[in-house]
């Protein structure tokens, strides 16, 4: 990250005893030493108004778009014009889980001969900044408006997830799948700030109406 110059370093739920002695190593570099811990994905990409998850894909049944890294890193760098971005990686062994897939966006893979798709996970993230950095001078439009920040998707998806039960929607379930299809969902909606507010407000009305109704029928 500090050879390609990206300096916000964000951990969820590391092994504390290796993370705290890389921190406090001699000479750790700035990017380690004041990197920031976080318990869960929602809470280390809530001011980010674009994710995007990385993937080795192999025989994955994906529920998102994916790009490969040469078309996704200019559509990463046109967002950055606008908002902040989080690049997010799994763990070297398995990956991302399909709970922390349901907070990208999209996804991104770094194209590898099927043989050999997994990557040490460094390397993988090496190849990604790089390709970020590479044509960093670019010209680039950055569009209208403000995305909705990553903490405006979660608001949206949890009084959604409320009206859901309110209305007794029928195919209302606990799942984590289900859970992440509905946030995949708002997430598709590609939301500007002041429309996510808007969404917001009416999910509130129609849930304070639903529990209202139901308060004067029992």
């Amino acid at each position: 990250m500090s050879n390609f110059g990206f300096l916000h370093l964000r951990l969820v739920n590391p092994y504390d005893v290796a993370f705290q002695n890389a921190r406090s190593a001699v000479g750790a570099a700035d990017v380690l030493a004041n990197a920031e811990k976080f318990e869960t994905v929602a809470e280390a990409v809530a001011d980010c108004s674009l994710v995007v998850g990385t993937t080795a894909v192999g025989h994955r049944d994906l529920q998102h778009s994916l790009q490969r890294l040469e078309a996704g890193a200019p559509l990463i760098r046109r967002h950055l014009a606008t908002g902040p971005c989080a690049l997010l990686f799994g763990s070297e062994k398995f990956g991302l889980s399909n709970q922390d897939m349901s907070h990208c966006h999209w996804l991104m893979h770094i194209p590898t001969r099927e043989e050999h798709f997994s990557m040490n996970l460094g390397q993988a993230v090496a190849v990604c900044l790089y390709e970020l950095k590479r044509d960093a001078d670019a010209p680039v439009n950055p569009g209208e408006g403000s995305p909705a920040s990553s903490a405006e998707i979660e608001r949206i998806h949890d009084v959604l997830l409320t009206a859901l039960r309110a209305s007794n929607y029928p195919k209302l379930n606990t799942s984590d799948s289900f859970d992440g299809a509905v946030r995949r969902l708002v997430r598709r909606l590609s939301l500007q700030t002041g429309d996510a507010e808007f969404l917001l407000g009416m999910l509130r009305q129609i849930v304070w109406k639903l529990k209202r109704n139901e308060q004067a029928e029992s």
